[in-house]
């Protein structure tokens, strides 16, 4: 198995730390230690550094499985964030030459995974003049007899744009006549602009896996915590293979997860995530606002949004240059397959936006539009 290069990480992992200003994470500002124990009533003095439950515990795979129609604790398996939950469905449903199908514009990781196991990964790309949203029929002219998996960000990522109705239908649709599973994506689903939970794709068909994490709309990133949804049977071969990864979570991730969890905090949680995002979001609409030779639809959920700018350099070339001009990071559209666009993360702090999105503003302005 020979990976591709997965370009985006590379990047995020060598300057996101060195940077005065990130602009390229898409989460939301992280919790303290100190400040969650507090906000969630949690006393960690009872947890002892020894191996936990490979599976998670069951109190933590309840409180998961309450938040999935009809899902029970046995359709539930912890991980070491979506990242493995998304590796393990992968490794477990794609073989060489299979086909696979992959809802673009999205994060590298399953189609990098789909193509270093050899199998034949077609795009089915969200339309920017259907608002971001598969073209009508488009589904079932992609998702063909023959195709093995299906997989879905919902909300995307980079456009922060969810499904609507009739997309979703289509893809469910589409993926049942094909007889493919569908893994969904829902590590953005808390982080909605106008709130509410966005709808999950469990339950929408039989063939379906969903996989999230406490990284985005929980502010918890660094407890590296997890969770996939499944058919009992196919949960149970997944939990197998992660006896070859990282076998267990990592006990106070588990322990401080079941604190986010409880019903009570968890709707907190999601509050201050949503607070967030549209207090920032603000700052970027007005910042937009006034920044000429950029397009952009705002995003229904997530702390990210997608810009198109007005301009002939490459979206690798105008990363660099804000990054070592201005010490600025963000996303170039090139690491979606978007050449003419690059990607902001605005959940972090409010203070620092205005300045990185300054610097963004200046660069764009000394560089000739592509309409001149």
């Amino acid at each position: 198995m020979r990976q591709p290069a997965f370009e985006m990480e590379r990047w995020q992992s060598h300057f996101e730390n060195t940077v005065r200003c990130n602009l390229s994470d898409s989460g939301v500002l992280p919790f303290r230690f100190a400040e969650f124990c507090e906000f969630a009533n949690v006393d960690p003095s009872d947890v002892v550094f020894g191996y936990g439950l490979t599976e998670g515990t069951a109190d933590l795979r309840s409180r998961i499985a309450a938040m999935y129609p009809g899902a029970t604790e046995n359709n539930i398996l912890v991980t070491t964030g979506s990242a493995e939950a998304n590796f393990l469905t992968v490794w477990r449903l794609v073989e060489p030459g299979d086909r696979v199908v992959i809802v673009q514009p999205t994060y590298g990781q399953t189609p990098g995974l789909a193509a270093g196991m050899g199998a034949h990964v077609e795009p089915l790309w969200l339309d920017e003049s259907h608002d971001w949203q598969p073209a009508p029929g488009a589904a079932a002219e992609i998702i063909t007899a023959g195709t093995r998996l299906v997989v879905v960000t919902n909300p995307n990522n980079p456009t922060g744009v969810v499904l609507s109705d009739r997309a979703r239908r289509e893809i469910i649709d589409a993926a049942e006549a094909a007889g493919a599973w569908i893994l969904a994506d829902e590590v953005y689903a808390g982080a909605e602009v106008a709130g509410g939970v966005t709808p999950t794709l469990w339950s929408g068909t039989e063939r379906v896996i969903v996989s999230a994490s406490l990284s985005k709309a929980y502010g918890l990133p660094g407890l590296r915590l997890g969770w996939l949804v499944a058919p009992p049977d196919l949960r149970e071969d997944l939990w197998a293979r992660k006896d070859y990864t990282s076998i267990a979570p990592a006990v106070l991730s588990d322990r401080l997860a079941r604190a986010a969890l409880e019903p009570e905090t968890r709707t907190r949680i999601l509050q201050r995530c949503q607070r967030i995002v549209r207090a920032n979001l603000d700052i970027v609409e007005a910042w937009a606002a006034t920044t000429s030779r950029l397009t952009y639809r705002s995003p229904d959920a997530g702390a990210i949004c997608l810009f198109r700018y007005d301009s002939p350099i490459p979206s690798l070339e105008l990363a660099e240059r804000v990054r070592t001009e201005h010490s600025v990071l963000i996303v170039p559209g090139a690491h979606f397959g978007l050449e003419g666009t690059f990607r902001i993360g605005f959940g972090y702090e409010a203070d620092k936006l205005p300045i990185g999105l300054g610097s963004v503003a200046k660069l764009l302005g000394a560089i000739q539009p592509a309409t001149a």
